[in-house]
């Protein structure tokens, strides 16, 4: 997801994967947690980075409950910390976090960068983030770390019971193919080919996830690109979801969906498990009213056009 005012339409996502959760039934002692991904699920490793992907200050993190900024691209809780909740744990650290050590790493650790995509030069403008291929190396590094905390043994255990959240894709749209017009990417690829180019892509990464010990997998595909607020405000005429992005979506999710299930019957177990993010965000965008939204035409912090230009600072409108 783009590095702007999206963070309120951000939060119908966060509902809608609540509600898939619903059905994970804390354990006695809760399974630890591992999160990948872009600026969806980042806890807060981009406020160790020399980067412009940020979300360090006000007034992210307004109703957070420090109601301070903490690096989630959020006005509070996000992904992660609402499916912390649902397993019975508290939220996982980010991973470059000092205090992330001794006990706390038997919690999991979120590696998520904003920013990223399942491609090396999405998101090529924001300089220095956490690339999937470097969230796994640090994965791997801290299995060496648990490991030689409570032993090789139990730290495999822990790796295999754990649930994990994967949340790639927007970015290789908003921030790579759609960045500029005549992108290399969209020079290289007409529209279905590059979406089978990532989906194929994306499936070395769950391999890879799958071979670290991931036994468990959350996968959440794109949610609606067009209608961010942001998108909106710069690709459409009357505010109309943009039908390009719209159009990029509708391709991309139902060939993770196949491929996942591709994927499941090679291991020959249920590892990874589908999210349909794309229909949890409609539902919300055509009837906001019904979850307690009074619009979904606006970014709840910005600027310009539904809000939806340039970051959320201290200066940006606010919607109450």
């Amino acid at each position: 997801m783009s590095m702007d005012t999206s963070s309120c339409f951000i939060s119908l996502l966060i509902l809608g994967l609540a509600v898939t959760l619903a059905g994970v039934t804390p354990q006695v002692e809760a399974r630890a947690f591992f999160v990948f991904g872009d600026s969806l699920v980042d806890n807060g490793n981009n406020n160790y980075l020399a980067t412009t992907a940020r979300a360090d200050a006000p007034p992210y993190g307004v109703d957070y409950p420090t109601h301070r900024a903490t690096g989630r691209f959020s006005n509070g809780l996000n992904i992660p910390d609402l499916i912390s909740e649902a397993i019975g744990s508290e939220p996982t650290l980010p991973y470059l976090a000092s205090e992330l050590r001794g006990q706390k790493l038997l919690v999991g650790a979120n590696f998520a960068s904003a920013g990223i995509g399942i491609l090396n030069d999405t998101g090529v403008q924001f300089l220095n983030i956490i690339r999937i291929g470097q969230q796994l190396q640090f994965f791997q590094q801290y299995q060496q770390r648990v490991s030689a905390l409570i032993g090789p043994e139990q730290a495999q255990r822990l790796v295999n019971e754990a649930l994990v959240l994967m949340t790639l894709g927007g970015n290789d749209f908003v921030n790579n193919y759609y960045l500029v017009p005549f992108s290399a990417r969209s020079r290289q690829f007409a529209l279905p080919d590059y979406v089978v180019f990532l989906i194929s892509e994306y499936r070395k990464i769950l391999v890879r996830v799958h071979g670290l010990g991931a036994r468990r997998v959350l996968v959440t595909g794109t949610g609606p690109l067009g209608c961010v607020p942001a998108e909106r405000a710069t690709r459409s005429r009357n505010g109309e979801c943009a039908a390009e992005l719209q159009r990029a979506a509708a391709l991309f999710n139902p060939q993770l969906v196949q491929m996942i299930a591709e994927l499941n019957r090679e291991i020959g177990s249920d590892v990874f498990i589908a999210a349909n993010a794309y229909q949890m965000n409609m539902d919300f965008v055509t009837n906001p009213q019904a979850f307690g939204f009074v619009t979904s035409q606006v970014a709840c912090c910005g600027q310009g056009r539904f809000n939806g230009v340039g970051l959320c600072t201290v200066a940006s409108n606010f919607v109450p």
